[in-house]
């Protein structure tokens, strides 16, 4: 298994050369076990995918102030993206992710 440093230097990699949503998108497949799923099926949860990825970058580009530095406002954001994210992820994992469920 990868460690944590890898996986960092991958994720800058993958967002450095413009494919850090795929990448996400193909993980998914893999770890909710969508490999043999139908096409159709697999083109609706890629755009759903990306839909979500394109809300939640619209959003934090609607809403961070316009100060060339971070402030305060825009980490608390942050903050909440992520505890509602980290939540999300608890919950669907323990049906949609085998390997993880159970951790």
């Amino acid at each position: 298994m990868a460690d944590r440093a890898y996986l960092e230097r991958l994720t800058k990699e993958l967002a450095d050369s413009g494919w850090l949503i795929e990448a996400g998108w193909v993980g998914l497949r893999v770890a909710t076990d969508l490999i043999d799923a139908p096409a159709d099926q697999l083109a609706q949860m890629r755009a759903t995918f990306f839909a979500g990825a394109q809300h939640l970058l619209g959003s934090i580009m609607t809403f961070l102030d316009e100060q060339q530095e971070i402030t305060e406002a825009d980490m608390r954001r942050m903050d909440l993206i992520q505890n509602e994210l980290d939540t999300f992820i608890v919950e669907f994992a323990k049906t949609h992710m085998p390997t993880q469920g159970s951790a």
